[in-house]
């Protein structure tokens, strides 16, 4: 063979990314290096990885896209080599792709992140931020190693390990009628104008919360992004319902938030690790889980006001 796994990581990355950009900034390689290995690997397999679009990136052709499959595995069974022997010298070392849902990623990866590779410096962790189905479908195709999500809708074929109870809370600008209330009820909420978290579940979740009480929330904003949501509640726009806790008051453009808690028996949201049930549990995926059951409890959760200490406060 006289193509590298290099050449094959380089490849897989503009295949997955579909963009010789993107793919040298994910993997911090410059794009002529890319490219070249690219146009390499395509010459020595005598094979059209990808249809070139001009100022519009990359598309793979049928040949492309059974080659990434085929490239992955090779570079999955590569990797299983440091796998081994880091369990062969009782080493936990290599690389994981940990994905985060969005919402919580903020807070919660950066911290659980350092402080695993702090305590294993062989380590290292990749970061993947996105929406419940992508995280599971990125699990069932070995793009993630681990999700740190909530317990929605998780299929038979992952296995999900509890951490911490989030109970949901409403979310009002400090200028909002509400501000000033201790506590307030979903039926006092319906009516009011409601900035709603559109990702795919969270919504079902939240909607499931109002259906149960033979309620219909006034939705006057749907929005995907939780840090527009919390602007846009900040400068007067409405209310939102959330389980997150950032330890912040403060929205990006400076305003204020208040947290004000949801009266009722409400679902809570459950923060834990999902991973696939067939996957071979590795030294180091071992060890994060290990370090993700003692560092995430109801005493602490990184970035966030943890919910034994949003009790004592209240």
């Amino acid at each position: 063979m006289r193509f590298t796994l290099r050449q094959l990581e380089y490849f897989i990355a503009a295949g997955e990314t579909g963009s010789i950009t993107q793919a040298s900034e994910r993997i911090n390689i410059s794009q002529p290096s890319i490219s070249t290995a690219i146009s390499q690997l395509e010459l020595e397999l005598d094979v059209q990885l990808f249809v070139r679009h001009h100022a519009q990136g990359l598309s793979l052709t049928p040949a492309g896209r059974s080659m990434l499959l085929e490239a992955k595995r090779l570079i999955e069974q590569a990797e299983s080599l440091y796998s081994v022997a880091s369990e062969a010298s009782d080493e936990v070392r290599g690389q994981l792709n940990v994905g985060c849902l969005t919402t919580l990623a903020p807070m919660i990866l950066p911290e659980l992140a350092l402080s695993f590779t702090s305590g294993f410096p062989r380590a290292s962790i990749r970061p993947h931020a996105d929406n419940q189905e992508m995280l599971l479908s990125g699990l069932r195709r070995a793009v993630i190693d681990v999700a740190v999500t909530y317990d929605l809708q998780i299929p038979d074929d992952v296995e999900f390990t509890p951490l911490v109870d989030l109970p949901v809370h409403a979310l009002v600008g400090e200028s909002h009628p509400l501000a000033r209330h201790s506590a307030v009820t979903l039926q006092e909420l319906a009516e009011l104008p409601m900035v709603f978290l559109d990702l795919p579940l969270s919504s079902e979740y939240f909607l499931a919360l109002f259906m149960k009480e033979g309620l219909q929330p006034n939705i006057a904003f749907r929005i995907a992004h939780p840090d527009i949501i919390r602007t846009m509640v900040a400068n007067g726009y409405g209310y939102t319902l959330a389980n997150v806790t950032p330890r912040s008051d403060t929205a990006l453009d400076g305003r204020k938030v208040v947290r004000v808690r949801l009266s009722g028996d409400h679902r809570p949201m459950t923060i834990g690790f999902a991973t696939l049930k067939s996957l071979r549990k590795s030294r180091l995926l071992t060890a994060f889980a290990n370090h993700a059951r003692a560092f995430i409890s109801d005493a602490y959760i990184p970035g966030m006001v943890a919910p034994a200490m949003s009790q004592k406060r209240r």
